[in-house]
C-alpha cells in the first residue's frame, strides 16, 4: 500500500540518460513535490542500492543538479570505471516556497519532513532498486549545503553521510539570497545555524564534510563553521578549491560528495 494519495512515475520509453522523475502528494507539503532520479542499471535481483540526496539551492527545482549541474553524468562516470559503487543519485525540489524554503519547518509545510522522510519512502516504494536496507547520504549546494547539514545532523538515525557545497551556515544568511522577508518565514524550531544543531547533537552526528571556493562570498562563513568544528573537537573534511558561487564549481566537485558517500557504505 502507498503511503501517498497520488504518484506519478516517469515513463521508462520517455526516459534519457537513466533519469526519471517522480511526484508524489504530500500532508508535509500540503501538496505535490518532485524528485529527479537517476537510476543506474544494475541486475535486477539488486534491490538495496544506497541513496545519495542532493539539494538544490535558492531560485532552483529538483531538476538543476542534473540539468545544470550533470551530476548524474558524474555519477555514471564514477559508477562505470568502478570507483564508486551503484547508488541512486536523488535530487528533491525544496518544496517550491518562495525562492527557497530552507528546508525548514514554516507557513504550516514540513519541509524538512519532506526530504527527510517523504523522499526516501517515495523511492523505496517505487524503485525496485531500493528497499528499506538502502543506506542513505546527503549532500547539496548553498541553501541546499545548508539543509544537508542541518538535517543530516539533526538525523544521524537517517543518513550515513553529509556533504556540503558552498553552504549557508546560518539562517540570517538566506537574506542574502531570497527576494522574501526573513520574518515572512515564521520558523518553526529553534536551530535555525548549523553549529547549534551540530552542539545539540555532537555526540551523535553522521560523517561530515563540507567545501567553499576561494572566491565564493560564503567562505567566511565556511571558514568560521571549520574552526567552530576544530574547537568543539567534531571529526570532520573541510576543504577550499579554487571558484566561486557558481555551477562550474559545484558541477566540478560534486564528484568528492559521491567519493566521500561510497567511503562511508558499510
Amino acid at each position: 500500500m502507498s503511503s501517498f494519495r497520488t504518484i506519478e512515475l516517469s515513463d521508462a520509453r520517455y526516459e534519457n540518460e537513466g533519469l526519471r522523475f517522480l511526484t508524489v502528494k504530500t500532508n508535509n507539503l500540503k501538496g505535490r513535490g518532485d524528485i529527479c532520479l537517476y537510476v543506474p542499471e544494475v541486475d535486477q535481483n539488486i534491490t538495496n542500492l544506497p541513496i545519495y540526496i542532493l539539494l538544490h539551492g535558492v531560485y532552483g527545482s529538483a531538476w538543476v543538479w542534473a540539468m545544470k549541474g550533470g551530476a548524474h553524468r558524474t555519477a555514471k562516470k564514477l559508477m562505470d570505471a568502478g570507483t564508486i559503487r551503484p547508488a541512486i543519485i536523488a535530487m528533491p525540489s525544496d518544496g517550491l516556497w518562495g525562492d527557497g524554503s530552507g528546508y525548514l519547518t514554516h507557513q504550516e509545510k514540513d519541509f524538512a519532513a519532506w526530504i527527510v522522510s517523504d523522499v526516501p519512502k517515495a523511492i523505496i516504494e517505487n524503485i525496485p532498486q531500493a528497499s528499506n536496507t538502502s543506506e542513505l547520504c546527503i549532500g547539496g549546494l548553498s541553501m541546499g549545503g545548508y539543509g544537508a547539514l542541518l538535517l543530516g545532523v539533526q538525523n544521524a538515525n537517517k543518513f550515513k553521510a553529509i556533504s556540503a557545497h558552498s553552504a549557508i551556515t546560518k539562517f540570517e544568511d538566506m537574506g542574502d539570497f531570497v527576494e522574501e522577508p526573513l520574518s515572512s518565514y515564521a520558523i518553526n524550531g529553534s536551530e535555525t545555524a548549523v553549529i547549534e544543531a551540530i552542539k545539540k547533537h555532537q555526540n551523535n552526528i553522521p560523517t561530515l564534510r563540507f567545501d567553499c571556493g576561494t572566491s565564493d562570498d560564503l567562505l567566511e562563513a565556511n571558514r568560521i563553521l571549520h574552526q567552530e568544528l576544530l574547537d568543539l573537537n567534531v571529526n570532520h573534511t573541510y576543504q577550499e578549491f579554487e571558484g566561486g558561487h557558481e555551477w562550474p564549481y559545484w558541477t566540478e566537485h560534486v564528484k568528492d560528495s559521491f567519493l566521500f558517500f561510497n567511503a562511508q557504505l558499510t
